[in-house]
């Protein structure tokens, strides 16, 4: 059975010389491939001690990098926080037709410079 990292043990891992971080599920001590990280110490340093699994899925790694994750593995990561959602509606901007609002507003505008255009320059 893996061993369960809480995540506030994990968190208290966060410098160059004591680097952990959580990858889908799971908790690795990447302390020595700092240096032979391809994308340089400082990328890696900045999701130390946090889940990075966002941060890790976005550059897209290659399979051999996932592979090379194995021997790096602590554990399993337990009680991570959760986390926050994007809010969608009216505190985020988006309710009550704002979305028709940001096509109708410049088709409009356009429209307005057409017919101006054709006025002034025909």
């Amino acid at each position: 059975m893996p061993k369960m990292v809480k995540y506030e043990e994990m968190e208290k891992h966060d410098t160059k010389d004591d680097c952990w971080m959580a990858i889908g599920g799971k908790v690795y001590d990447v302390t020595k491939f700092l240096a032979e990280h391809p994308g340089g110490e400082e990328v890696m340093l900045e999701v130390a001690g946090q889940d990075a699994t966002d941060a890790f899925e976005d550059i897209g790694h290659s399979t051999s990098a996932r592979d090379m994750l194995a021997k790096y593995l602590v554990g399993d990561l337990d009680g991570a926080p959760e986390k926050k959602k994007k809010t969608v509606g009216k505190a985020a901007g988006g309710g009550d037709g704002g979305g028709m609002s940001k096509i109708l507003i410049p088709v409009v505008v356009v429209g307005a410079l057409a017919f101006l255009a054709q006025r002034f320059y025909a």
